[in-house]
């Protein structure tokens, strides 16, 4: 096993040979409670499809318990080829027009209170899926009046015709994950752009949305670099932000370069919220929809971490 060089915690260059061991505080609960079994229960009956479950999501049990779940649209083959992405890459099947109700009937089946969209990337179609997307939203919301719902959209290539569907269906989240710091985004994200996609963020911002972001950590970047990531963010001005350990799909993906510790995640936290981020989600097993059903109260986050600094002051 390779010895890591280490700059203020946070990895400087490393190539692993070798699969690193997963520590001890990558350990999940199982999932338990009467909430999550009824869901549970009714995805094995219905057949649902949930990336909660296809995604083998460490936070499914707490998730589900709490009423919040993720569903994919537009296929299940992606036009791109992530380093670190599960998703299969190919040719999709044809845009099926009946998706968004069935969408939109699944989530009122499963009562789901909180909802988070997300989907494949679509390059190969002129509106990059986002006429689906805008139909899917408006069928949620028409059928389940009661459920919030966020949106994990693709970049879009930035198109603004396309970012403004989006807009139009005016979801209470808008989010859109930047995944890694501009200079492993070529490496990581293989088609995307670092400054296309902050320019995606900054029109959601323009046209009104609650806006979010994720970014992983322990593929090879520096603190500096997170910490540019992060005021590149706000100066795209991003409401939300999650911080998460990336970890390994396959042996084809890109290595774990280390897991970093949850004293550097909480410290990230921290620097989230004097950058000025509403609300910061920061730990080794946060992913993008890990207390999504909070992130859409503006205030929440950012309330509760000045509470606990005047806890802080005062003991």
């Amino acid at each position: 096993m390779i010895e890591l060089p280490v700059i203020d915690g946070f990895v400087e260059k490393a190539v692993i040979t070798e699969p690193l061991k997963k520590p001890s505080w990558l350990r999940v609960k199982l999932p338990i409670g009467e909430e999550y079994k009824h869901v549970r229960g009714l995805v094995d009956k219905h057949k649902l499809h949930t990336i909660c479950e296809s995604g083998n999501c460490p936070n499914m049990g707490e998730c589900w318990g709490e009423g919040t779940a993720t569903f994919m649209i537009l296929g299940n083959i992606c036009t791109r080829s992530c380093g670190f992405c599960a998703v299969a890459t190919g040719k999709p099947d044809p845009v099926d027009w009946d998706e968004p109700q069935r969408v939109a009937e699944a989530i009122n089946l499963m009562k789901v209170k909180h909802a988070v969209l997300t989907s494949v990337d679509r390059d190969e179609l002129q509106d990059q899926g986002s006429i689906i997307w805008y139909n899917t939203i408006k069928a949620v919301k028409a059928l389940n009046p009661q459920t919030t719902l966020e949106t994990l959209i693709p970049d879009f290539k930035a198109d603004a015709i396309c970012i403004q569907r989006v807009i139009d269906a005016a979801p209470e989240v808008v989010s859109h994950n930047i995944e890694t710091v501009e200079r492993l985004t070529k490496q990581v994200r293989i088609q995307a752009k670092y400054w296309r996609s902050m320019e995606t963020l900054r029109q959601l911002k323009v046209g009104g949305m609650r806006t979010k972001s994720g970014i992983m950590l322990g593929l090879g970047e520096t603190k500096e670099e997170v910490i540019q990531t992060l005021q590149d963010l706000r100066e795209s001005a991003v409401d939300v932000i999650t911080i998460g350990q990336y970890l390994q799909p396959s042996k084809k993906h890109l290595q774990v370069q280390r897991f970093v510790h949850p004293d550097e995640f909480k410290e990230l936290r921290e620097i989230g919220y004097q950058l000025g981020f509403d609300y910061v989600e920061s730990g080794p097993l946060v992913r993008s929809s890990y207390h999504s059903e909070k992130h859409v109260i503006a205030g929440w986050g950012k309330n509760k971490w000045l509470e606990e600094k005047e806890l802080e002051i005062n003991s």
